[in-house]
């Protein structure tokens, strides 16, 4: 089974594809995508990685309620599974871009950012999570 890790922005839309396996792998970010074109340029990209579920990381406050950004993803969530039929999984994502964006050398922040690299690596670090929680049995070797 495949699925899609999404980290959703307003301007960038993150990647990244795993399976059960339990390797998720960073995709090309969607970058400068318009809202109406959103689910069009996301279905082409479900159908080519053959994704069968998919991992949205849900943007908690460090408290773990959910916030204006927290409701906009879960907005989001429900048009994912009304236009795909796939289940939609939400994954806390907090602190996964600073995450990211700590790999990557401060001078090369600013153009890496704009690329979508970061986004999509967030996205990965999501989905490496939702896999390691759902096959655990993958990751019983990891230190």
């Amino acid at each position: 089974m495949r699925y899609l890790g999404i980290d959703f922005g307003e301007k960038r839309i993150g990647l990244s594809v795993g399976d059960e396996l339990g390797v998720a792998t960073p995709l090309p970010a969607l970058t400068h995508v318009l809202p109406p074109a959103r689910l069009e340029q996301l279905g082409a990209v479900i159908r080519a990685q053959r994704a069968a579920e998919l991992v949205l990381g849900h943007p908690l406050n460090m408290d773990g309620t959910a916030g204006v950004k927290a409701r906009e993803v879960e907005a989001f969530a429900a048009k994912l599974q009304a236009a795909f039929g796939l289940p939609v999984h939400l994954i806390d994502e907090r602190l996964t871009t600073y995450e990211a964006e700590a790999s990557i050398p401060r001078r090369h922040r600013r153009a890496v950012r704009a690329s979508g690299l970061v986004d999509s690596r967030a996205a990965c670090l999501i989905l490496q999570d939702f896999l390691e929680q759902r096959y655990p049995s993958a990751h019983a070797d990891s230190p």
